[in-house]
């Protein structure tokens, strides 16, 4: 007879994400980690006095699901103002533009229009330009953030504001456009132009952060998520961490990455460095983020051969000998390396450098490739040979036409669009495949995700354009990236899996999430417990 006594035994359909053992019928949790998983019987000599026993009659439990790649601290302050997404022509855009200067001017002491989740097709009929849009902003300063982050448009206000007056080079190759006459458009490629007039808009006070931040945390709980690989990065990121920590504490597990930018000097790389062992409670660092090119849709990609507007031709640092330094650097002082690679080129590119340093970190950790929205056959290969991982959201595809017909198929063309999100093709291959949402970009609802993964068309609509069938995953294979996936693309062997010694974190659905269709499972309530404590779950 055992003389350990659990604090819970949970029963119930039991997938364990365990090799050795995948399916169980209950298991046994003391403190925070689990102490046996196994048959109904063999849970008896766990069961004390204080004991509580959760039976989950017909209802189904995972290891909790975890987003390989998420920006929900740093998305805050991309996400103000108003949500523009589904907005597909210019009229309604500019309806939506002006309602929120009436609201700003009526509400605001510094009126600013701050929009975001814009769609590209919009600009189809309408010039992605600050003339374009001053009139229904009313004259206000304005910034509006397309879908994917990387691409902004302010007005004129807007730019003034932000002390756009003029071209630039920029340290990466964000570009502030300019018409014949040198006058900045308005239309700002990537994060570093556009930074400046962001920075010039109001502030959100503090308190208001946390709150904000606290309750999208918790938000990540209610889709059965209980961790996270959050891109949100520096010191700034990691002392709201801290604050976050304290208190009630997180509601769930994040590893957080720093940001390494091509214009950092000595000093602010030896300020990086010094922050990889910074943690909390249920955070930690280590992890850096480095990025080798910008999106399709705005011609920023890495490509081997340009793009059908002419882009895709050059790499987001100016030296990539330079981006390679600096991997060597980070991997040398003990960090795992993240990089951003949404073209070809540059996912081939990431993978060169990584084998000069080794596929592993210190850690044991493997570095990482975020994105890889078309890749190359040699490369699918080389990450299987190398076990360096892909970090993927295949429910980016949403953005995606039938006709293809969007901004990203336009420019990539059918073969490249061919060789999209190629999760199929990396999972059989044995290369190890990270799942997650990106989130502002895409919902962070982990249904969606996983759908997505499984579907490769939009959920709960049979009809939708299913985008390259052969790379669909299997329900069990989509799980896998949610879980152990992304726990070991992280590091952490303890987490997305249900074993004895493992962190008691688990989802609990309402139907077994490997038995439903990618529609049925997008709709099915979940909710999750993280290191075993009961008295989160929601009520009856």
């Amino acid at each position: 007879m055992n003389l350990v006594s659990a604090d819970s035994v949970v029963i119930g359909r039991v997938i364990t994400m365990n090799t050795r053992q995948p399916v169980a019928e209950a298991f046994a949790v003391r403190g925070d980690r689990i102490l046996a998983v196994g048959d109904v019987g063999s849970m008896r000599d766990y069961i004390g006095p204080a004991t509580e026993v959760v039976a989950l009659a017909g209802q189904t439990v995972t290891p909790g699901l975890i987003d390989g790649h998420l920006h929900p601290l740093q998305g805050l302050e991309l996400t103000l103002g108003v949500d523009l997404g589904g907005i597909t022509t210019a009229q309604a855009l500019l309806a939506a533009l002006r309602e929120e200067a009436n609201r700003a001017i009526a509400e605001d002491s510094d009126p600013w229009v701050r929009g975001w989740n814009v769609a590209y097709d919009v600009f189809r009929e309408l010039p992605l330009t600050a003339a374009a849009i001053d009139g229904a902003v009313l004259g206000l300063p304005t910034l509006l953030i397309l879908f994917d982050g990387h691409t902004a448009l302010a007005s004129t206000e807007g730019l003034r504001r932000g002390g756009i007056t003029r071209a630039r080079e920029l340290a990466d190759t964000g570009v502030i456009v300019t018409d014949s006459g040198g006058v900045p458009t308005g239309e700002l490629r990537e994060m570093s132009a556009y930074e400046p007039v962001r920075l010039a808009s109001p502030a959100v006070p503090r308190a208001e952060v946390l709150r904000k931040a606290r309750a999208l945390l918790w938000e990540l709980r209610s889709s059965g998520l209980t961790g996270g690989c959050i891109m949100d990065g520096g010191a700034a990121t990691l002392d709201l961490l801290t604050e976050l920590d304290g208190g009630p504490g997180l509601p769930v597990r994040l590893v957080t990455a720093i940001d390494h930018e091509p214009g950092f000097d000595e000093e602010r790389t030896l300020a990086n460095l010094a922050l990889r062992d910074n943690s909390g409670k249920r955070w930690r660092s280590g992890l850096v983020k480095l990025y080798a090119d910008g999106v399709v849709e705005t011609g920023t990609s890495w490509l081997f051969d340009q793009d059908a507007a002419g882009g895709g031709i050059e790499p987001f640092w100016r030296d990539m000998e330079a981006y390679a330094r600096t991997v060597s650097r980070y991997a040398s002082a003990g960090f795992q390396v993240a990089t951003h690679a949404i073209g070809d080129r540059a996912v081939a590119s990431v993978i060169d450098a990584y084998v000069r340093v080794g596929s592993l970190s210190r850690s044991g950790a493997p570095h990482r490739i975020e994105h890889l929205e078309t890749m190359a056959d040699r490369d699918v290969a080389r990450l299987a040979a190398t076990g360096i991982t892909a970090s993927m959201q295949p429910l980016h595809m949403q953005h995606r036409s039938a006709d293809a017909s969007d901004e990203w198929s336009r420019r990539l063309g059918p073969a490249r669009a061919a060789r999209a999100w190629r999760a199929g093709d990396l999972w059989r291959v044995g290369a190890p495949v990270a799942l997650g949402s990106d989130w502002p970009i895409a919902q962070n609802d982990a249904r969606i995700g996983l759908a997505w993964a499984m579907l490769r068309r939009r959920p709960g609509d049979v009809h939708a354009p299913v985008f390259e069938a052969e790379q669909r995953l299997t329900a069990y294979q989509a799980l896998h990236g949610y879980t152990i996936g992304s726990a070991l693309a992280q590091g952490d062997s303890d987490l997305g899996i249900i074993a004895p010694g493992a962190r008691a974190d688990y989802a609990v659905w309402a139907a077994d999430p490997l038995a439903v269709t990618g529609d049925e499972l997008a709709q099915t309530p979940v909710f999750s417990i993280l290191g075993g404590d009961l008295s989160e779950r929601p009520s009856p």
